[in-house]
């Protein structure tokens, strides 16, 4: 029996800031391997996540340019640190500071991806709803799902590009922040 759609409510969650939320995928993202703080904080039994895409935790205020950041920094073999507004299957939602990494094989082909996430500092998250809010705009005013994340990416590139910054360096601007 599947669970009926999401929706947001508003409440946000949080975990400890000595916790790490822990999770693997296949290369199409569906999980592997959750821990449970994962569980904890999503709400969603492993049970229910196991062989399911990652974006079931998807919020809708998260913006497509930087899951396609994400993916494509990572399906070329590279790591990367992002902030990240999930949702949970009770409709709270929760903001984290993704490392996600390429896992790879013996040949160093990626055979799947390894993401190990903690609490973020509230001002970062703060700095990030603001840049989050204006590509979500932009993102909204595209069509297809392909076309807003494209629209979206070339905003923060844009955006970035005027600061003189990568989204590794504005990453770590707002981690610096919170030190």
């Amino acid at each position: 029996m599947s669970r009926p759609a999401v929706r947001p409510t508003g409440v946000e969650r949080t975990f400890g800031q000595d916790e790490v939320i822990v999770t693997k995928t296949d290369r199409a993202g569906r999980m592997t391997y959750v821990n449970d703080v994962f569980c904890r904080v999503s709400v969603y039994p492993e049970t229910e996540m196991l062989g399911q895409p990652h974006n079931m935790i998807r919020h809708p205020d998260m913006p497509r340019a930087v899951f396609k950041l994400l993916w494509d920094t990572v399906g070329a073999g590279s790591e990367i640190f992002a902030f990240v507004v999930n949702l949970a299957a009770d409709g709270a939602h929760y903001w984290v500071l993704a490392h996600v990494t390429p896992t790879l094989d013996a040949r160093g082909a990626v055979v799947g991806y390894h993401s190990n996430r903690r609490v973020p500092g509230r001002e970062a998250v703060a700095a990030v709803e603001e840049l989050y809010r204006e590509l979500c705009a932009v993102e909204a005013r595209a069509g297809s799902a392909n076309e807003a994340a494209a629209a979206g990416y070339d905003a923060l590139l844009a955006r970035l590009d005027q600061a003189g910054q990568t989204y590794d360096e504005f990453v770590w601007s707002l981690i610096g922040e919170a030190a």
